[in-house]
């Protein structure tokens, strides 16, 4: 279908055709688009269950699914949402298709290894979509011990084991990302000249490899105590249940990061095109992306505020959760410090850039509230957790994945999108999601535990609007499928440069060829350097 976009010169979309030329491609483009579809799939199903939940509570006395599906609802859309798609979703996609392109490599360091990972997503995601149709699986999608390792009767081991491989798909991808870019720069592409964008996926793959190993070790130790039945988390056996709280949240806050790192690089890269300025504070932004790698491994402590963590260490943990608020503080100042006086276009990837800096921001700042160890015991395990992480993880990631796809879109298949649908796809999400989510910031503060689906009568009126906003925000997610699947074959044909963009993936046809550059580029100038693109063809609009 894509290939019906395609203009007639020879290019990474029609080089060769039928389903074997895909499944067995080595090219970094056709992967990113197989990843492209696989974490869409898992988008939607993770919606559907969203959605379940959300018409479940739309009453207090929950008429819709029963106690036990519910739990089930709550768990699978964490999982796939989170492993299947929030993890994945930029770096994978976005990343794989336009990390060589921009440092001026002809692909990845290691293709095999590239198209292996991809499979073991998918190997991991079958995993994970058996057990979610064989009964699904009641844990929470923290798998928290000893209830996953002892007592839940459902899908535990089939549902930890996709994860399991589906972090290996994590760890490769990250490994060939970081000696990408150590060893296939093009000639002048020194580290300061980099896009913000490799600064913020190199830096997401050193976590993905420093810190996927501590899952993978955590769900073998949970896999031994539920079949060999060792004691290592149940008391019962001599186990601690606080120890796979430490090993989960030490890999799973720096996944936070993984998810929002990459987002942030989407960011900078739309934020000085649409307001053709270079980025404020270059040098600054660049190692905030280091500084929140390497940060994010300091603060797992801050989930464990109310489970009988000692009250020097929650102090500590307190203090740094502050701390690494500072890097993401530096990058809103200097996005914002970019858009001043500059010449801004409100097309559509700017909408969605706006949107993910409002929204981060407040995700942010309600961050800096649960990091208070006094108000963090009045809302644990409340709506207000579940609000802020939603603010920070779809109002976040999938703002900027969602920007990412329409300012990259044009070179990735060499058509454009129907601009004025893509607009009003932005309002609707923004809007869609505010009334989602922001009622549940003050059904936390009243005191509304998250995962109950009974509540008193006097939540209804917040959980009304809150369902409401997820109906909205479905329509608003929809569109974008709709008119980018219209635009394979209708759009207009885009130009090599659409946006009067600097990178070196715009000096390419749209869409590029099979090895990405005729000739090996030779970068000469600072990244963001607009007086390169004066007088190429700009079409926004």
């Amino acid at each position: 279908m894509i290939t019906a976009a395609a203009q007639e010169r020879e290019h990474y979309l029609n080089q060769n055709y039928g389903l074997k030329s895909w499944l067995l491609t080595k090219d970094h483009k056709r992967i990113g688009l197989l990843y492209l579809f696989t974490v869409t799939l898992f988008f939607f199903l993770g919606g559907a269950f969203a959605t379940m939940i959300r018409i479940e509570l739309l009453t207090p006395t929950g008429n819709f699914v029963s106690s036990e599906t519910y739990n089930k609802l709550f768990t699978m859309h964490g999982v796939a949402m989170i492993f299947f798609f929030l993890i994945p979703s930029i770096p994978a996609t976005l990343g794989n298709f336009f990390l060589p392109m921009m440092i001026g490599a002809r692909d990845l360091a290691f293709p095999r290894i590239n198209l292996l990972s991809w499979y073991l997503l998918v190997v991991g995601g079958l995993f994970s979509l058996f057990a979610m149709l064989a009964g699904g699986v009641d844990t929470g999608w923290t798998f928290y011990t000893p209830y996953s390792t002892t007592y839940s009767n459902s899908w535990v081991i089939a549902t930890a084991l996709g994860i399991f491989i589906a972090g290996f798909s994590s760890i490769l991808t990250g490994l060939n990302f970081i000696v990408t870019v150590h060893r296939m720069r093009a000639p002048g592409m020194t580290w300061m000249r980099m896009p913000l964008f490799v600064w913020s996926t190199y830096a997401t793959a050193l976590i993905q490899v420093l810190g996927t190993p501590v899952l993978a070790v955590t769900i073998i130790l949970l896999f031994c105590e539920r079949v060999f039945h060792i004691g290592i988390f149940d008391p019962a056996l001599g186990g601690d249940p606080v120890l796979f709280q430490h090993l989960f949240w030490f890999y799973s806050h720096p996944a936070v990061y993984i998810m929002v790192l990459p987002a942030m690089g989407v960011i900078s890269e739309i934020v000085s095109v649409f307001s053709r300025k270079p980025v404020f504070g270059y040098h600054f932004v660049a190692f905030a992306s280091m500084a929140i790698a390497v940060l994010g491994f300091l603060v797992w402590g801050h989930h464990l505020f109310v489970a009988t963590q000692s009250v020097y260490a929650g102090l500590v943990f307190s203090f740094l959760s502050y701390f690494v608020a500072i890097p993401s503080a530096i990058k809103v100042f200097n996005w914002t410090a970019t858009l001043y006086k500059g010449s801004i276009s409100f097309a559509t990837p700017m909408l969605y850039a706006f949107g993910f800096i409002g929204l981060f921001t407040i995700g942010g700042l309600t961050g800096l509230f649960v990091a208070a160890l006094g108000f963090d015991v009045h809302v644990t395990d409340t709506y207000f957790v579940v609000a802020h992480f939603h603010y920070i993880m779809v109002g976040g990631t999938i703002m900027a994945y969602l920007g990412g796809l329409h300012y990259w879109w044009p070179k990735m298949t060499g058509r454009m999108y129907p601009e004025g649908w893509a607009r009003l796809s932005a309002l609707v999400i923004f809007l869609g999601f505010n009334l989602t989510f922001f009622p549940q910031f003050i059904l936390g503060y009243l005191g509304m535990p998250r995962r109950y689906h009974v509540y008193p009568d006097e939540f209804q009126v917040l959980h009304v609007l809150s369902t409401a906003g997820a109906s909205v925000l479905a329509v608003g997610y929809l569109m974008p499928m709709i008119y980018f699947i219209w635009s394979l074959r209708y759009g207009a044909m885009a130009p090599a440069n659409p946006w009067g963009a600097t990178g070196l993936e715009w000096k390419t046809p749209s869409p590029p060829s099979l090895h990405n550059f005729d000739e090996m580029p030779i970068v000469t100038h600072e990244a963001y350097d607009y007086s390169t693109v004066i007088g190429e063809e700009i079409q926004v609009g």
